[in-house]
């Protein structure tokens, strides 16, 4: 797509677009908020964007990107606009980066970057159109950015061209990256070609016309395509396999592509008996596929005016595969390697661009469901981009650059900021790991409840760690985490034996050095208890001595058996939903309601056995449970603001708290909490127990 030299006035051009109706409202903008410098510009890449069928929306993003102040007539921008503009703007984080760390090449992780910072597969085409636009500038002037803007180019925008199958903009940009960074290269082989660009590609007609005429009369379909090898790709080849420019005899290239394997040989014979092949030119890799399983014929032949001339033949099936598969084409021309969940959003943009003629509607609502984006790119001080999947957290990058970076981690600060170790930044947040002297991961990591590590890579490496400790020192940790489990919750004199059964564990010590390796969670020792603990689902059958009368209700509580009692949560234990609960019937408060395993309970039941209850749990929805916990603490600034804030986060209100300094450097907190069942009691303990300074968070009674 090269520029013209015939180029109509300033004026002509913007009453060309004026003359359109979707443009005229923001054209008349453009000609009064910009200044000729600039309305020139606009219309320039406006020019690209229609030659790559940009819709209107794309016109308006482009014209406000290069003049905000087109939108002070009154637009209203709608929301699929305003998602252009921000990919737009976003973008500019990835070219402060590049000019920051004069990035020369290797810059994958930055097209990475880009491609997570933009929504909508639309602002690549525009910052693709606008990079082109300030290259053909810059190739015509003697700016002293222009040598940025080429390395930019030749390490970011052409690679991405290339990838989406916009091959006029990706020769274009090579070109003229090259022109600047290599000039005397250029130049070199611009002379040697002998003839313009504009007869190598009539050449390339005529032997289109040539072998689709040989094939046809042959009775085989193919599709016969070709395109002139430009400046670049030539000395790139040169390069790579260490050949003069005489020694080149893919200067000129057409592709082939027909049904099945056996019309690639039949076609190929046909191709030899127009020319004259030349000998050791040969490379059949269908038969013998490259190592990514790229599969096609080359050969080079003496072709027309005795000129060389290279044709690969392939099926449509190869021809996609290396299109959009393992074997794509920009791998080994840019040297790169892929990685699959990359290679499938590159693959989903080609196939929006290629199914999208004609139906821009089809296009939009693709656009809209298929560049979501499962991985986050995230920057090192250094401004390296490292990929991690989405809800990774702090404490998993620094796994990523490390393993002994994640042991020593002991913080972490974002764009500056200092955060917890389970913070979740966003792609193009630069992180900074703040480390220890001692490379020790901490037992807590490996609890998924706690949120410190999202990725398996992170939390084998800690695993990997205390896998590596002695037997004994790993049971004395496990044993350690599993009464501290146990006590947290209330659960100490628990009998293990159904839970050792149920999860398939010989015997405690067993359990406890699995706790210790994190093969197995506290929070799943303490979910089999209490569900182990729970009523038989299929009731027994009721004693004639009790009346088969209407159950008494308490909203969210059944008591079997017995008619219209009035029903109270004990003080002494607190019960809450998930708790094995007994009732027992009092002489004047009705029936209260203990936890099985409540001391108080067995001591009423020992005078008293005959006025035991049984009652279980109904299904309220908005039920809130007062229970208190206990938390012991290093006396410190902002202590009860941190446990406060770690509360409110968990949707737990708060009825009271009380406060006791032990005379040292510890305190003793006892807070009255509302939660809605057993399992937000124990997630929010675990969270109270992780804050920095706790020395124990446990439920009372």
């Amino acid at each position: 797509m090269p520029a013209t030299d015939a180029t109509p006035s300033l004026n002509e051009r913007l009453v060309l677009w004026r003359g359109k109706p979707e443009y005229q409202a923001v054209a008349d903008r453009m000609a009064a908020a910009m200044a000729p410098a600039v309305l020139d510009d606009c219309l320039r890449l406006w020019d690209i964007l229609a030659a790559l069928s940009a819709d209107p929306d794309m016109h308006l993003a482009a014209a406000v990107y290069l003049c905000p102040a087109v939108l002070d007539g009154g637009f209203t921008l709608k929301p699929e606009q305003i998602r252009l503009l921000d990919g737009l703007n976003a973008s500019g984080k990835v070219w402060q980066i590049y000019r920051q760390q004069n990035r020369i090449g290797g810059s994958e992780g930055l097209r990475r970057l880009l491609l997570a910072l933009i929504l909508d597969l639309r602002v690549l085409i525009i910052l693709l159109a606008w990079q082109l636009l300030q290259m053909r500038k810059a190739a015509a002037s003697n700016d002293a950015d222009r040598l940025f803007l080429a390395n930019l180019t030749a390490d970011i925008h052409a690679p991405l061209a290339n990838r989406l199958g916009i091959w006029q903009l990706k020769w274009e940009l090579e070109d003229l990256a090259f022109r600047i960074m290599q000039p005397e290269q250029y130049q070199s082989i611009a002379r040697q070609l002998h003839e313009k660009r504009g007869l190598r590609e009539r050449y390339i007609e005529k032997v289109i016309r040539d072998i689709s005429e040989a094939v046809s009369q042959a009775g085989l379909r193919a599709d016969v395509a070709g395109r002139p090898k430009h400046i670049y790709s030539i000395w790139k080849k040169m390069q790579r396999k260490q050949l003069d420019f005489d020694a080149l005899y893919d200067i000129r290239a057409v592709r082939v592509l027909v049904d099945d394997i056996g019309a690639c040989y039949s076609v190929l014979g046909i191709v030899h008996q127009l020319w004259t092949p030349i000998p050791g030119e040969f490379d059949d890799y269908i038969a013998q596929p490259k190592s990514n399983n790229y599969q096609s014929l080359h050969t080079a032949v003496l072709g027309p005016d005795g000129l060389g001339l290279e044709v690969q033949i392939r099926t449509r099936k190869m021809h996609e595969h290396a299109e959009m598969g393992v074997a794509a084409h920009w791998r080994y021309k840019e040297g790169g390697k892929a990685q699959g969940e990359f290679e499938k959003k590159i693959a989903q943009m080609r196939q929006l661009l290629e199914n999208s003629r004609g139906d821009d509607a089809a296009l939009m609502a693709g656009i809209g469901t298929e560049l979501i984006e499962d991985r986050k790119y995230l920057l090192t001080p250094k401004g390296e981009v490292l990929d991690l999947p989405h809800g990774a957290t702090v404490l998993d990058f620094a796994y990523h650059v490390h393993t002994d970076v994640g042991h020593r981690c002991r913080g972490a600060k974002v764009n500056g900021r200092i955060v917890p170790l389970e913070y979740q930044p966003h792609s193009g947040d630069r992180i900074e790991i703040m480390t220890g002297k001692a490379g020790v991961p901490k037992r807590d990591w490996l609890q998924a409840s706690n949120g410190y590590l999202a990725s398996s890579r992170a939390r084998d490496k800690v695993r990997a760690y205390f896998f590596r400790l002695d037997r004994q020192r790993n049971l004395e940790d496990g044993r350690e985490l599993l009464d501290k489990e146990l006590r947290r919750i209330g659960l100490v004199q628990s009998d293990l034996k159904p839970v050792l059964d149920k999860l398939k564990f010989p015997d405690r010590d067993e359990l406890c050095i699995a706790l210790a390796l994190g093969d197995i969670s506290p929070g799943q020792v303490s979910r089999t208890v209490h569900e182990l603990q729970q009523p038989a689902t299929v009731p027994a059958p009721q004693k004639k001595t009790v009346s088969a009368g209407k159950p008494a209700t308490r909203g969210d509580l059944t008591v079997e058996g017995v008619g219209n009692l009035l029903t109270q949560l004990a003080r002494c234990c607190q019960p809450v939903p998930g708790d094995d609960i007994t009732g027992y019937l009092t002489k004047t408060k009705g029936v209260s309601i203990h936890r099985s395993s409540c001391a108080s309970l067995a001591y009423l039941l020992q005078n008293h056995p005959e006025r035991r209850l049984p009652v279980n749990w109904g299904s309220r929805e908005d039920g809130k449970y007062e229970v208190s916990v206990l938390i012991r603490a290093y006396d410190r600034k902002w202590l009860l603001k941190d446990l406060t804030n770690i509360i409110a986060q968990a949707n737990v209100n708060i009825a009271g708290v009380n406060t006791l300094s032990q005379g040292g450097a510890t305190a003793e907190l006892k807070m009255n909490l509302k939660v809605s069942d057993f399992g937000q009691l124990s997630a929010l303990l675990g969270k109270l127990d992780a804050v920095p300074g706790v020395l124990e968070a446990r439920r009372c009674g």
